[in-house]
């Protein structure tokens, strides 16, 4: 593998900003917390250092680094509202949160994500902030799994991509142009603050914005109806955000015309990822990959209902 050239700089500033904070500081726990190319994230002791996605603007990350700050009730606050720049990245440094362990699944918290969520929606953007990212990420996984493959599975998720609305697909406004959305939610974007068992924040700033809050519930909504998300699960993350007052589904009675579209939309972005990969490794879709093709595939086949578009 070709040594990443932004990771010895990014480790420094993570051990640089962890020396600042404290003079009692346990050298040698420099840990390499995630290393993609969309995001580079180094720990030192108590202190997070994350590069974040090539093209990513000061413009782009500060109002929602800002937003962190304001709600700290919500988001893990960053230690700095401004970027650095490095090797052409931004980075922005943050407090170590302790994540969801991903090996006890029966502690995996859905009632605190969706009553975080809950509190986010109906809290009014505290800074102008750009749509939310969501719609534009997924367009993005569709436009790559074009350029990789056409025939196979990938049609299949074509079709079911191609049955949205325009604004699922990034491709006209979000009806909802002043709901405060996170863009990105599953259990990988919450941690425990202050370490290791405060109380659950969100984290990830990134596709944060304004837009259509049933985005946020899109992705659980989605592995629940694929089937890889177990009902009991469904139901606790569904009452919590209702018992929290949130306004991307009605207080009672069947959420899923608020959250059909979403849905679709997460499970074709998933299935194009999955497809992509699969075709870069060489290797057949595994069962859980398959599962969401084939959820594309009946998705294909009937069509969204209660769609709306943005008014005209």
């Amino acid at each position: 593998m070709t040594p990443n050239p932004l990771l010895p700089d990014l480790t420094a500033r993570a051990i640089a900003a962890a020396h600042s904070r404290t003079s009692a500081c346990p050298c040698g726990t420099t840990v390499t917390l995630a290393e993609r190319p969309d995001a580079t994230v180094v720990r030192h002791a108590d202190t997070v250092a994350k590069a974040h996605a090539p093209g990513i603007t000061v413009t782009d990350l500060a109002p929602r680094l800002a937003t962190a700050t304001h709600l700290p009730e919500i988001f893990l606050p960053p230690l700095t509202t401004r970027p650095v720049d490095l090797h052409d990245r931004r980075v922005s440094l943050w407090p170590y949160g302790t994540p969801v362990d991903p090996e006890d699944p029966d502690a995996a918290p859905w009632e605190a994500a969706a009553t975080l969520l809950a509190h986010l929606h109906r809290t009014p953007a505290p800074t102008p902030l750009p749509p939310m990212r969501g719609p534009a990420k997924a367009a993005l996984a569709l436009s790559r799994l074009r350029a990789t493959t056409e025939g196979g599975p990938a049609a299949a998720v074509r079709r079911a991509w191609d049955a949205l609305p325009s604004w699922a697909r990034d491709e006209a406004p979000q009806p909802d142009t002043a709901t405060l959305c996170h863009g990105d939610l599953h259990l990988g974007q919450l941690v425990r603050y202050p370490a290791p068992d405060g109380p659950w924040r969100l984290i990830d700033v990134d596709d944060l914005g304004v837009g259509v809050p049933a985005w946020d519930l899109g992705r659980p909504a989605a592995w629940y109806a694929c089937g890889l998300l177990p009902p009991e699960e469904w139901k606790r993350f569904l009452a919590a955000y209702r018992a929290g007052g949130g306004p991307a589904v009605p207080a009672d009675g069947d959420p899923w015309p608020a959250l059909d579209v979403p849905a679709r939309a997460l499970t074709a972005q998933t299935a194009a990822r999955a497809i992509t990969k699969a075709v870069a490794e060489r290797r057949d879709l595994d069962e859980v990959e398959q599962a969401l093709v084939d959820a594309c595939d009946r998705m294909a086949s009937v069509p969204p209902e209660l769609v709306r578009e943005p008014a005209k």
